[in-house]
């Protein structure tokens, strides 16, 4: 059994077919970045396979069911949310139903790595994808972003959206960098266009800060056109730097598992 530890990308899921095409796109750029890694992907709702049937599957490998012998050997594996924020789903949802796999499967050590944001490769992955949809250099003195994300009922996570606003306006020279909320929070996408278009800038762009698409993306592609921005760029999907910021997730989950800094999730 490969020492390493598998990398299980938990998302969320949707009814949409493009969420669970952009999440495999993305694991496949990953184990193109770090061949022999094992890379499985488990979904929370609406899509197969749910987590719980993946680690069901890793424990089976684990005790050798598969292939007739038991192996003894306990499979480590690190957990990874597919989240940028850390709200509901990365305190608590994910949390639950790791505890509850590895309370019945003794032949796992679970360990769940951080959630993707705030990172300046993400910040990176919006400017790779407000490029691609026709934004320059020279644009940005003149150029305001709104940055939408799908919401949140967690005051941490809104709070973290607006400092990565702050943060990337001081960073990147764009005029002004709003936040927007596709749910759950204000403002919506079409009220932050209109405000910057009220403040007299010149430029409005729309930059999805979401992984895949799906309805809430939708609704953010929709404000948009309703607030007349400018620019709306793609999800950031299977950008090269978001498969870069998991292996790093990965990475430091797997040197606390080594260190004993991050408990596993064992029975």
């Amino acid at each position: 059994m490969d020492a390493r530890p598998t990398l299980l990308v938990i998302a969320h899921g949707s009814r949409d077919p493009r969420h669970a095409a952009t999440v495999s796109a993305l694991c496949a750029r990953v184990r193109a970045l770090r061949p022999g890694l094992r890379v499985e992907v488990g979904y929370l709702d609406f899509h197969a396979p749910r987590v719980p049937r993946v680690l069901e599957r890793l424990a089976d490998e684990a005790a050798g069911r598969r292939a007739g012998t038991a192996s003894g050997r306990v499979r480590d594996v690190v957990a990874l949310p597919l989240l940028l924020t850390r709200a509901f789903h990365a305190k608590s949802d994910i949390p639950a139903v790791l505890q509850e796999a590895a309370a019945r499967l003794p032949r796992l050590a679970v360990h769940q790595a951080e959630v993707l944001g705030p990172s300046a490769l993400l910040t990176a992955a919006l400017e790779r994808r407000l490029t691609e949809a026709g934004l320059r250099p020279g644009d940005r003195p003149s150029t305001g972003v709104v940055l939408a994300s799908a919401g949140s009922s967690d005051p941490e996570a809104i709070a973290v959206i607006a400092e990565i606003a702050r943060e990337w306006r001081r960073t990147a020279g764009w005029c002004a960098v709003r936040p927007a909320f596709a749910s759950a929070s204000l403002p919506r996408t079409a009220d932050a266009v209109r405000e910057l278009r009220a403040e007299g800038v010149e430029r409005v762009a729309v930059a999805p800060y979401v992984i895949a698409p799906g309805f809430l993306p939708d609704r953010i592609a929709a404000g948009a056109r309703e607030g007349g921005a400018d620019v709306l760029a793609p999800v950031l999907g299977a950008a090269p730097e978001l498969a870069r910021l998991l292996l790093r997730r990965y990475d430091d989950a797997a040197a606390d598992r080594a260190r004993g800094d991050r408990p596993a999730l064992i029975a």
